[in-house]
């Protein structure tokens, strides 16, 4: 194995042990507060079906404004399910926003932590990189509220990998034409954009030297990804990875006529110069299928083939 893979494999996140159906699941709201929703009921209905023991820690369902409680109480949410010996994985509510503001002077209890998944995207992203500093992988997946949505092979590949430790490749779109070919291995750190731009130069930035990047958004205009992909490059952040993997960028709307860049144009400018390997319109991100993608562990990007791939885990077909 060359050195620079050993070295990368070397500091990989922990990948916390198999679930088992009739394991207990602790829910939490870690960001912003639940309304009345269906998706959430159909979300807790798929894990039970599985065979999971769900428990709703106190306040997953409370309001202050557009947050699920106060920082404290949001907090005692995620330490109580820490700190419950039975509970082998967190799962998240929803996203929205708070996340961030629960790692103000935040420490994870590593131990404890170190045996338990969290699952979740979009805001929780400021949740799954603080965590990967003390070597815990997460999964950049699903959270409640959204997982009634996803397709099977969707569904079937998170189970997978949190039951089997197993996942198969991903497909989207090389770069190849635009100069940004080749392939690249490095840990894999997936998330939000703009969740993740605002943790840079924060205490809950993770090392990005030598990783491979995933980003998604929602809501966000082409000249907003351009601000926060333009603080990435004026910060050196991009100068230091090895490749860039792109899902889905939704829901934006223009709110009125005038010139305006497609978000592809957008991507292809902030981007292209960088000549890494990069490949997009892979599924996951928000509005569609969102696939599971672990937190901090090896992964080759290939973006002749258009592919993101785990060697050292399960490379077979399918989902």
């Amino acid at each position: 194995m060359p050195y620079d893979d050993a070295l990368r494999l070397e500091s990989a996140c922990k990948v916390p042990p198999k679930l088992s159906p009739g394991d207990l699941l602790c829910v939490i709201s870690p960001s912003g507060g639940l309304q009345p929703n269906e998706k959430f009921e159909a979300g807790l209905a798929i894990w039970r079906r599985r065979g999971y023991e769900l428990h709703l820690c106190d306040g997953y369902d409370a309001h202050w404004g557009y947050l699920a409680g106060s920082d404290d109480a949001r907090r005692q949410q995620l330490l109580s399910a820490i700190a419950q010996p039975n509970c082998k994985g967190i799962l998240c509510a929803r996203g929205g926003y708070g996340g961030t503001r629960l790692l103000e002077n935040w420490q994870w209890p590593t131990f404890a932590a170190a045996n338990k998944w969290l699952i979740g995207f979009s805001d929780i992203t400021s949740l799954l990189w603080s965590l990967s500093r003390e070597h815990i992988s997460g999964v950049h997946g699903p959270v409640l509220t959204t997982l009634a949505d996803e397709p099977n092979r969707s569904i079937e590949r998170l189970f997978h990998w949190v039951e089997h430790h197993q996942i198969a490749p991903l497909i989207g779109k090389g770069w190849a034409d635009k100069g940004c070919g080749g392939k690249a291995r490095g840990l894999l750190f997936p998330g939000n954009l703009c969740v993740a731009t605002h943790l840079l130069g924060t205490p809950a930035e993770p090392d990005l030297s030598d990783v491979i990047l995933a980003f998604e958004d929602v809501g966000e205009a082409p000249y907003r990804l351009d601000r926060m992909l333009t603080q990435w490059r004026s910060m050196g952040r991009l100068a230091c990875v090895k490749g860039i993997a792109l899902g889905r960028f939704s829901g934006w709307q223009p709110a009125q006529s005038g010139p305006t860049l497609s978000v592809e144009e957008v991507m292809r400018d902030r981007l292209s110069d960088l000549k890494l390997p990069i490949v997009s319109h892979l599924p996951f991100g928000h509005d569609g299928e969102n696939a599971a993608l672990p937190v901090g562990l090896p992964v080759e990007l290939d973006a002749d083939l258009g592919q993101l791939s785990w060697p050292d885990f399960f490379s077979g077909s399918g989902y």
